[in-house]
């Protein structure tokens, strides 16, 4: 398979001026080359010099190998998972940490044989599994023949208000086009009108990967937006056929938590990936390499001696079904434990095949973004000048809900982070600004037993593991951007006959 071009590392591009900084070049100095207060900044950090890709490498070769001797997964609640814990346990503890495991319980939703949908009237169709319809993660089971009945479809709200189902009949299954609510408030209200089931139809080209979260009253799928016309074409004879056999089970799994010795106890910088990867493969973009780039960068910054800020490292479980460890986390910690945190900074996905470089969308300018807390915006912009210092463009990303930020973002603490692209389309644009192929995805093996160390892209995993580093060194001095908390300065107490001579105009003696 062809590799995608290559862009230029952060680490070779700025090398000149470190080595001019190295030598005992000034502030002054360096401001006078025109290199400004950022630059200043990003050229004498040292912890992106100390997280090599090789040692970040390294870390996803030892999960890669992990992974094969285990089943080919990470995923939570498997030896795989278990092992991998112990990896970063066992580094951590080699750099001078004391991790700790969070434990917690969970409602798993465990899908037992594949789901069934069918036209059974006025003419048989059956739409296949994974390529034409999905089951809703946490649909609860059930097997069902009876008439489909459109909600309201020519509306982009289709099924989100009581009134859509007015005149349903009961015991009917629903039709329900994608959009404006989420998918579990249209298949409540479903269930309310009495529907035995629901069919919700794509909005946009291809098949739905939802869910509604907890454990719904009615079995639920997600189709094309092909299929959703086709059901709607055969008008008032259509009956259908829904079966999913699936529930839900309690379960219990863990992340891993460390944190420095030192630093101010109430401005903590928290850092964080997923550990965990899907049943379907090892994970190793997902989330290997954030899991690396995080673990290597707490390694070394363990050698850069006492910081001003708490440092805490955390690496989430069960995330690939429903950011489940970093949820109980957060919902675990007490308001002022809440408030003693100055940020949070994600690292999903760093080593896409076909890459970019994406940063979180802290200002809330992208259209699918959530409303960010203050200071997010402080976040985003520390990623956007590191990576313009090296010379490399960088683009927002929509905070969306996808990673373990949002638990935080719910409890209003500024967020950011890293990404770099997954399951959408790398276009020409893009192709100019990082290499690459145009027209296909960021990430062609997510989610899939491809996701090996043999598909990560080494150029992605230096650039953004640079950046990495060096928000962590950041603002593990200072989050005054973010959160309005200055570094303390410390001054001397006046000693006897050292006192000041004047107030002000004023003589003193």
């Amino acid at each position: 398979m062809r590799t995608p071009q290559r862009g230029r590392s952060p680490r070779r591009a700025s090398s000149a001026r470190r080595r001019l900084l190295a030598g005992g070049t000034t502030l002054a100095t360096v401001l006078a080359l025109g290199l400004g207060p950022a630059a200043a900044q990003a050229d004498t950090a040292q912890l992106p010099i100390l997280v090599t890709v090789d040692n970040v490498r390294a870390h996803m070769e030892n999960l890669q190998t992990i992974a094969d001797y285990n089943g080919g997964n990470r995923a939570s609640g498997t030896a795989g998972y278990d092992v991998s814990a112990k990896y970063v346990i066992d580094q951590l503890k080699r750099a001078g940490y004391k991790p700790k495991k969070h434990h917690y319980e969970f409602d798993a939703w465990k899908q037992h044989s594949t789901p069934e949908l069918a036209v059974t009237k006025p003419k048989e169709r059956e739409f296949t599994a994974g390529d034409e319809f999905n089951t809703m993660t946490y649909s609860t089971g059930g097997d069902i023949t009876a008439a489909g009945v459109p909600v309201n479809p020519d509306s982009a709200e289709s099924g989100c208000a009581a009134g859509d189902f007015t005149g349903f009949p009961e015991g009917a299954i629903a039709v329900i086009k994608r959009g404006g609510c989420t998918f579990a408030q249209k298949t409540q209200n479903a269930a309310d009108a009495g529907a035995t089931g629901a069919v919700i139809f794509n909005n946009v080209e291809g098949t739905i990967a939802g869910t509604v979260s907890r454990l719904s009253d009615i079995p639920v799928v997600g189709t094309t937006d092909k299929v959703g016309a086709d059901l709607l074409a055969v008008g008032g004879k259509l009956e259908l056929r829904l079966k999913v056999d699936a529930e839900v089970v309690t379960e219990s799994s863990y992340s891993v938590i460390a944190e420095t010795r030192g630093g101010k106890k109430d401005n903590v910088v928290v850092v964080g990936a997923h550990l965990d990867s899907v049943e379907e493969g090892p994970g190793i973009n997902d989330n290997g390499s954030g899991t690396a780039g995080v673990l290597e960068t707490a390694k070394q910054f363990a050698k850069l001696g006492t910081p001003k800020n708490k440092v805490r490292f955390a690496f989430w479980g069960t995330e690939e079904q429903g950011l489940v460890g970093s949820t109980k986390y957060v919902e675990s910690l007490s308001d002022k434990q809440l408030d003693d945190i100055a940020l949070y900074l994600n690292f999903d996905m760093i080593g896409s095949y076909n890459y970019g470089r994406f940063v979180y969308d802290g200002r809330g300018e992208l259209a699918g973004s959530l409303r960010p807390p203050s200071g997010s915006a402080a976040i985003q912009k520390t990623f956007e000048d590191y990576f313009a210092d090296q010379g490399l463009v960088s683009e927002p990303t929509e905070f969306s809900g996808r990673s373990d930020y949002s638990a935080f973002m719910a409890e209003d603490i500024p967020s950011g982070g890293l990404f770099s692209g997954g399951d959408a389309v790398k276009s020409e644009q893009q192709v100019e600004y990082y290499g690459g192929t145009a027209g296909m995805d960021f990430d062609p093996f997510y989610h899939t037993p491809d996701d090996t160390v043999e598909n990560i892209n080494w150029d992605s995993v230096d650039e953004l593991s640079g950046a990495l580093a060096y928000s962590v060194e950041r603002f593990s001095k200072s989050t005054l951007p973010v959160n309005g908390v200055a570094p303390r300065t410390l001054h001397a107490p006046a000693q006897a006959g050292n006192e000041f001579d004047r107030q002000g105009d004023l003589w003193l003696r």
